[in-house]
Order: C-alpha cells, then sequence, then structure tokens
C-alpha cells in the first residue's frame, strides 16, 4: 500500500489560525520528530536545573553500551515535573516522560497529574534506555520498555518497515496521539494520523487498553521510533471527491466550527468545507453564530471543489442557485 501524498494543510491553517480552532501549541510533526508533540510538553520537562558535577565522559560511554545490550537498570526517582520523573545514574541525569510509564493514570486533570507524578520521588524504578543523545545532554528512559525481554525491541524494529500493516494495543492517549505497543516497541499516531476527519482529541477516537490495526508511516531504528498512522488504512476522501460531488450540487453537512470568518461543516468524514461569512445568509448579522451554531445539520451548496488544494466551497444562500 503506497503512502497518500504529505497533505498541505497551509490554507486551511490560516484560516484555522484567524479563527479559534488552532490549539495554542502547533505540533511539529516532521519524520526527524515524530515525538514532537510529546516534547512539547516534555522536552522543557526534561530540563532540569544543573545541580550536579558535568556528567562523566566514560558514564555517557557505559549507558551508550547498556543501551545497545538493551539492559535494564534500576534507578532512583530524585525528582518530578509536569512532564515526568527524574532519575539517577551515576553522573547522569535521566528523564520518564509520563507515557512511558506503566500505571500512570490517564488524566487531563492537570493538579491530579503532578500529585501522582509526585508520589514517585523516593521510589526506585526498573528502567531501560529509549533515547541517548550526548550532544544535548538527553537521557530518555522508560518502564514500558523495560517489561520485555532483552532483545526484543531491536527484533520488533528490525521486522518493521513502512508501509507494513500490523496489530496492537493502545497504551497511553495524550492530547498530541496515541502510543500503541507493538509488541515491545511503542510507536506513535499523531493526532492527525487518526482519521482523515477533524478529531477534537484523540481519546475520542480510541481507548486505553483497545487492540488497534495500525499503518506503518516510518521506523527509525537508531532512535527506537516508529511513526503509526489509522486514517492511511482508508483511502483518502479528497483524491476521490471530484467523482462524488460537483459545484451546484446539494449536500447535507453537520457545521463542526464557527469562527469569525464563518462556518466549517463537514459532508462526509474527512470531507469538510468552508462557508464563508458571506455565503452563510442573506443580510446583515452580528457573527456567524447568529446564524448557524455546532453540531447543526445544514444543507448547503457547494460553490467550488479544489480536491488538490484540499479545499471546498459550501453556500448556504439559495440552494437554488446553479
Amino acid at each position: 500500500m503506497s503512502s497518500p501524498p504529505a497533505i498541505d494543510e497551509a490554507y486551511w491553517s490560516a484560516l484555522l489560525r484567524e479563527g479559534e480552532m488552532l490549539p495554542a501549541e502547533e505540533i511539529n510533526r516532521t519524520g526527524d520528530d515524530w515525538y514532537a508533540g510529546l516534547a512539547a510538553t516534555e522536552r522543557e520537562a526534561a530540563s532540569f536545573p544543573e545541580e550536579r558535577d558535568y556528567p562523566s565522559s566514560s558514564d555517557w560511554q557505559e549507558i551508550r553500551e547498556i543501551m545497545a545490550s538493551d539492559t535494564s537498570l534500576e534507578l532512583p526517582v530524585i525528582g518530578n515535573n509536569r512532564g515526568g520523573l527524574l532519575v539517577q545514574w551515576k553522573s547522569l541525569r535521566g528523564f520518564v516522560p509520563a507515557s512511558q510509564l506503566v500505571d500512570f493514570p490517564a488524566t487531563t486533570n492537570e493538579a491530579l497529574r503532578r500529585q501522582e507524578l509526585a508520589a514517585y520521588t523516593g521510589r526506585h524504578l526498573v528502567l531501560r534506555v529509549i533515547e541517548l543523545d550526548e550532544t544535548q545532554n538527553r537521557l530518555i528512559f522508560s518502564e514500558r520498555a523495560a517489561q520485555v525481554r532483552p532483545g526484543t525491541r531491536a527484533a520488533v524494529l528490525d521486522n518493521l518497515k513502512p508501509g507494513d500493516k500490523c496489530t496492537g494495543i493502545v497504551t497511553n492517549v495524550c492530547d498530541f496521539g496515541v502510543f500503541v505497543d507493538l509488541g515491545g516497541v511503542e510507536g506513535l499516531i499523531h493526532i492527525s494520523e487518526l482519521s482523515w476527519g477533524r478529531v477534537g482529541h484523540p481519546g475520542d477516537v480510541v481507548r486505553r487498553g483497545q487492540q488497534v490495526t495500525v499503518y506503518v508511516m516510518d521506523v527509525n531504528k537508531e532512535l527506537g521510533r516508529v511513526a503509526l498512522s489509522i486514517k492511511r488504512l482508508q483511502p483518502d476522501p479528497w483524491e476521490t471527491v471530484h467523482e462524488r460531488y460537483h459545484v451546484g450540487q446539494i449536500v447535507r453537512g453537520v457545521i463542526t466550527n464557527v469562527v469569525d470568518f464563518g462556518a466549517f461543516a463537514c459532508i462526509e468524514e474527512g470531507l469538510e468545507g468552508l462557508i464563508h461569512i458571506s455565503e452563510l445568509a442573506e443580510g446583515h448579522f452580528l457573527h456567524p453564530r447568529n446564524v448557524v451554531s455546532e453540531s447543526q445539520v445544514v444543507q448547503a451548496r457547494i460553490l467550488n471543489i479544489d480536491g488538490p488544494s484540499r479545499r471546498l466551497g459550501l453556500s448556504l444562500r439559495d440552494l437554488s442557485a446553479k
């Protein structure tokens, strides 16, 4: 199964940026940094004040060998912040993202999250190194990775390749995506890869413990990262939009968002069009919300279709016009 072409979302992003629909912090999801969503919360969290002697180069060499051998370590938790836990190994300090803890509860309550993380301080955890970058003073551990036999991760990574279709178990659901255990290696489904349609939160699509079928987008054996997708198991609706719709056609849609410059309506999963404020109604009104509201079902006329650019223009005015 070939990968669909990269999505050009500049048009929609520009529109959404004008309105209310983009999150406060956009997620960088390049192939080289598929963990960027995680890092948005935890990269900053992994940076603790320097309160120790400069790390020993021999310790970096030893931890690199430990990572290569896939050996587990039992380390003390010496601190925490909103992103996870700080652990100590010789002269090095490492970070354990909350998403890599086995029994960490899924919660959006920030106070409860901090309370749960603080409870780990003083405990010892069995961990494995999943990422190491001496130049960035970056050492990331995982409790989840330590649950499997040594060598399992390497074997799974060796067997995975882009284009594969496989099954796994959802281990964590975060604001930016979903982690899936593939049998010793966790892959990430970025929120944008869950569905061709708009996803408010990954928890609306999958739940922890659920078995899912996924499409392998990218495998980085060196960093032990696997980028996954659910939506790419289904055809991209924009590729065949001209086969199902035509200009002037009256369609049924559901209002998904109302912003200052108009409203967005979904006419099928993955196909969302813009009803510009000038096409909402005749006459004058204060705001698009005075005309339509989220979840409202409307009849709309298609004004224009641009499949390659993923644009669909709709109108609620004069539905009999051609």
